[in-house]
């Protein structure tokens, strides 16, 4: 991905890239379409069915998930603050046939990306083997190759699925008798 374009806010996929060259043609091709060959293109685009919406908003939806496909799509720390945000909003709407007050909602803070810092090394002994993790600023650096979460490198040091972060030990795990745990 160009660096040009690369955003901490962003997630790119590569089974999801579409030619990025041929994006901004694409877009001004998808502009003078009338409404319903718009449904068609995107059927034909995101092989699903197009939301019953007016042109101008079928239009800015599907450009948007375009762009996502082409520049990598926003990732879920960012989602989860504006469903968050969202939340809020809907929380604070005044009951039917009750006034809003004057004062704005409140904004909550927004969350900051990682704790971890460019230079971090994490290590972790997993069946009998040392493994060092180095946190770039492109992700984590294992073995000579760079991913992006530790989820994914735990998937590979293990071979099953695990929280990245726990399994490095950067989150507690669970005390007796807090929320979440099972009891016998």
């Amino acid at each position: 991905m160009d660096a040009s374009v690369t955003s901490p806010h962003y997630q790119q996929r590569e089974s999801d890239t579409i030619d990025q060259v041929h994006h901004d043609q694409l877009l001004t091709e998808l502009s003078s379409l009338d409404h319903q060959d718009l449904r068609v293109r995107w059927r034909k685009l995101l092989r699903t069915q197009p939301p019953d919406l007016q042109r101008t908003l079928l239009l800015r939806l599907l450009a948007y998930r375009l762009q996502a496909r082409a520049y990598g799509n926003l990732d879920r720390e960012t989602v989860r603050y504006l469903n968050h945000v969202a939340r809020e909003s809907l929380r604070r709407k005044p009951e039917p046939g009750r006034r809003n007050a004057k004062a704005p909602p409140p904004i909550p803070p927004v969350p900051t990306r990682s704790r971890l810092k460019p230079g971090t090394l994490l290590a972790r002994e997993f069946n009998g083997t040392i493994h060092r993790v180095t946190v770039t600023h492109e992700g984590f650096s294992w073995q000579g190759n760079t991913h992006s979460s530790l989820s994914e490198i735990a998937r590979l040091i293990t071979g099953t699925r695990w929280n990245g972060p726990r399994f490095f030990g950067l989150r507690d795990k669970l005390e007796k008798g807090q929320v979440g745990e099972k009891n016998p």
